[in-house]
């Protein structure tokens, strides 16, 4: 990659539906040096956006946002409303988290159609545009296959001149959409059986340089325009050497050099995670990583954040 943009940090919090600890973690999180402090949208949890208001309120700096919303789940102009009201009353500080949505059993408990692959990326392509139109000029006129919007004036502006979105995925169809509309394209390294149950079926480094070219090929003039993430699903900062990692390679059933190499697992002393991140920004660009064990890995937040 060229020009490497500084590393950032964020966390994506699974406990959310206690008041009093959410705003000790989220300032705990802020203390660690952490720029964001992400949600999440399944149902059988809390909404992904109340407790974003919550850490916000808590705290002076912390980015918030979703990762990531189901677009199954939301009508755009009304996701529009939401997201314009979080970002005025977080002060400014919304990131909005988008991906296409997965799991069957989520949409059988709420009578909700799961549609087929290729109809959700067609969708989930048509809301972003309506949504940066929403956002960014307070109305929308779509006719498109998926939406029909007519909407002269939201009525609610953002505090941001251009909330950042942040969109997650895998295939070939959401890379593209990303490289038109994303601030962040997030790599996940997951993939989804036919059920939605998640698989590291994208775990292999060779899937996120083919992505990575993917991102750089459609993005053209915008490439320098996206930052790169990965949402990494295993950490453990440990001076276990090889030994360690060999048995959390057993605990997952995964090949001991997939979890060397893959950017979704960072497991190793600090300095030797702190080698591999540079490699991998170096590489494919990523700079923003998302974890979920903050005080785990805030040796390296300590030792990369803003470098």
């Amino acid at each position: 990659m060229s020009t490497a943009r500084p590393f950032r940090f964020a966390i994506q919090a699974l406990a959310l539906s206690d008041r009093d600890d959410l705003v000790a973690r989220a300032r705990h999180i802020e203390s660690l040096g952490y720029d964001e402090f992400y949600s999440y949208d399944h149902f059988g949890a809390v909404d992904p956006f109340i407790p974003l208001v919550v850490a916000a309120e808590a705290t002076t700096r912390l980015r918030v946002g979703p990762l990531v919303l189901n677009n199954e789940f939301h009508q755009p102009a009304l996701l529009a409303r939401t997201a314009a009201t979080v970002d005025r009353l977080s002060g400014g500080r919304l990131v909005l988290g988008l991906g296409t949505g997965y799991a069957q059993r989520e949409h059988d408990a709420i009578g909700l159609e799961l549609r087929a692959p290729k109809v959700r990326v067609d969708r989930f392509g048509e809301c972003v545009a309506a949504l940066r139109q929403l956002l960014d000029a307070d109305s929308a006129h779509v006719d498109g296959t998926h939406h029909q919007l007519a909407v002269d004036k939201l009525g609610v502006r953002p505090l941001q001149d251009r909330i950042p979105f942040l969109i997650g995925g895998h295939g070939r169809h959401v890379v593209a959409i990303a490289a038109r509309y994303a601030d962040i394209f997030q790599f996940t390294g997951l993939t989804h059986a036919v059920d939605g149950t998640p698989q590291p079926g994208g775990f292999d480094i060779d899937d996120v340089r083919r992505r990575a070219a993917w991102l750089t090929e459609d993005a053209g003039d915008r490439n320098g325009s996206i930052e790169r993430s990965a949402l990494v699903q295993l950490v453990d900062i440990n001076d276990g050497g090889e030994q360690r990692l060999d048995e959390l390679a057993q605990e997952w059933e995964l090949p001991a050099d997939l979890l060397r190499t893959t950017p979704f697992a960072l497991v190793g002393s600090t300095s030797e995670v702190i080698d591999k991140l540079e490699r991998q920004r170096e590489e494919l660009g990523i700079s923003h990583v998302v974890v979920r064990d903050a005080d785990n890995f805030a040796p390296v937040v300590d030792a990369l954040a803003g470098r």
